[in-house]
């Protein structure tokens, strides 16, 4: 189970979940949506284009193997945490679509054309 990788284990900080190992925390509010997540996260990993990428929680129960909630950009990240069963979730920024030219990626932004190769790789 994910219990030691929790949603939430401070309130109102949003530990999410990078390919390549590290972690970011975001503290939230009522007015947090995921859209602002995902602006910071893209700064932060100087990503130009994010339109493949999205925030998803990942969950696993004893009868399936690990699941993904897929998570929608306006949505208040207060309304995401009490709407959802969060114990044994966590959050990850991942490839919500592959794009339909992976070359043309690279060749605008190399940064999110290596994040996208980590996942598939």
């Amino acid at each position: 189970m994910l219990k030691k990788e929790a949603l939430l284990l401070i309130p109102n900080v949003l530990k999410v979940f990078l390919e390549n190992g590290q972690i970011k925390s975001f503290t939230f509010d009522g007015r947090t949506t995921v859209k602002d997540v995902m602006v910071t996260l893209q700064d932060r990993l100087s990503l130009r284009h994010i339109e493949h990428f999205a925030l998803v929680l990942e969950y696993s129960s004893p009868e399936q193997s690990h699941r993904f909630l897929l998570l929608q950009d306006k949505q208040p990240l207060a309304h995401v945490v009490q709407r959802t069963h969060y114990h044994g979730m966590r959050c990850l920024f991942r490839v919500s679509f592959f794009p339909k030219d992976p070359v043309e990626l690279l060749r605008l932004d190399p940064a999110a054309f290596e994040y996208l190769y980590i996942q598939v790789g």
